[in-house]
């Protein structure tokens, strides 16, 4: 059965789809919760630094490519025995001995020295892939570290819903409390204070995760100021199985692939001391009445001051060598250090959450506990129940504290070998 349709209203409901159609396209593609894996992922998309590390590379690649390659050869073109006096004088054809020539020139290097230069210009694309899995590792670690900051401050103002909700039920009681004839009149200002006191650290902790969302939206962009959602990973991690991928850490990488460059370098300069060689072939035309010519070439360097000329150059490479050398083995010192440093951070903190939360925060609520009760009987006052709510409130901070900065540690604790930069566990 036909159905009509007023013409009102249909024009009215495309005229409420046309408009809403840019609306729903300028909403931005990120706009939903963001998670610690969502954030790692968007560290790794179109970033600066990964950009101009990845150009390195490719101009690494691209400077490989003739590295092994010959010079390019070279024509030579000339007029050789010119008579400038005599009855030829000015004359290309008159004399037997003036020759219009042209020559093919090809200098070819020795072949250890072509090998040595290959050898340079892929350690050298080695060391450009070194540097950008050096550059992958510290975004995913710093981007983890700034999205634990803001979890962190996040789950502090959390607590402060709950707080302003007790101060409410305390100035109940306390107004209960000076009906009944009970307690000092100051009594009833105090809860006011207290609130007063909680939006101050309230506000503290906001300007924080502020500035923690900056932070973070210097790794991902925009999208650092979406809700968070989940919690950060809880990695498993084994002291001796770090201590050993120290050896594989891309600052190691880094600095092993500039010494695979030195020591390619050293090879290019010792391959200066044989002889590189050229082959010339040259055609030369004289006048009609004579015959005309073909040449053959052939020329070697002599290197026959290596002394002043390629060993020093030689010793120069083997002195970098063995500084470099040193350098890697003072950076796996450093890293050693570190780990060892961090490890006894992140044990000191185990120990301090555990007490925090078996002895300390315990202890906070029954004390909280034991001083109302005694403020409501009239055995206690109102300032010492104040003070114990305080200590409480600091108690829960710290343990957020704690469990941040251990899960910091962890993260970049985590983040230190090349399993990281694979897409492996997150």
């Amino acid at each position: 059965m036909p159905c009509s349709v007023h013409p009102h209203g249909y024009r009215l409901s495309r005229t409420l789809i046309a408009s809403a159609f840019p609306l729903a396209m300028a909403l931005p593609l990120w706009a939903s919760p963001l998670s610690f894996e969502q954030a790692l992922s968007l560290a790794t998309q179109g970033a600066p630094t990964l950009a101009a590390s990845q150009a390195k590379v490719d101009a690494a690649r691209a400077a490989a490519v003739p590295a092994g390659e010959l010079p390019d050869p070279k024509l030579a073109v000339g007029v050789e025995n010119f008579p400038i006096a005599g009855p030829d004088r000015y004359s290309l054809t008159g004399d037997f001995m003036t020759m219009q020539r042209i020559a093919y020139m090809q200098d070819i290097p020795n072949r250890d020295k072509r090998d040595a230069r290959v050898a340079v210009a892929q350690a050298k694309v080695q060391q450009a892939e070194s540097a950008q899995q050096l550059s992958k590792l510290s975004l995913r670690r710093e981007t983890a570290v700034a999205w634990i900051r803001r979890y962190t401050l996040e789950q502090q103002i959390a607590l402060f819903d709950g707080l302003f909700q007790q101060n409410k039920l305390l100035e109940s009681a306390v107004q209960a409390q000076l009906a009944g004839g009970r307690g000092s009149i100051t009594d009833v200002l105090m809860p006011r204070q207290e609130a007063a006191m909680l939006s101050e650290r309230l506000d503290d902790l906001r300007a924080q995760r502020a500035q923690a969302i900056a932070a973070l939206q210097r790794w991902i962009g925009t999208a650092a100021s979406e809700a968070l959602e989940g919690a950060p990973p809880n990695w498993p991690l084994d002291r001796e199985a770090l201590a050993h991928q120290i050896q594989d850490h891309p600052d190691v990488n880094l600095l092993s692939s500039s010494s695979r460059v030195l020591d390619a370098e050293l090879q290019e300069a010792q391959a200066a001391k044989k002889s590189d060689w050229g082959v010339e072939l040259a055609y030369q035309r004289r006048g009609e009445q004579f015959g005309d010519m073909v040449s053959v070439k052939v020329t070697f360097d002599l290197p026959t001051a290596p002394a002043k000329r390629q060993d020093p150059q030689i010793a120069a490479k083997q002195l970098e060598l063995l500084g470099l050398d040193a350098e890697l083995e003072l950076l796996r010192r450093e890293h050693l250090q570190e780990l060892d440093t961090q490890w006894a951070e992140l044990e000191r903190l185990n120990l301090a959450l555990n007490r925090n939360q078996t002895i300390l925060q315990p202890l906070m609520r029954d004390k909280v506990a034991l001083t109302l009760a005694a403020y409501q009987s009239g055995k206690g006052t109102l300032l010492e129940h104040l003070a114990a709510r305080r200590e409480s409130l600091e108690t829960q901070l710290r343990f957020l504290t704690l469990q941040g900065e251990r899960q910091a540690i962890s993260a970049r604790l985590h983040f230190t070998n090349d399993a990281s930069l694979t897409g492996g566990s997150q």
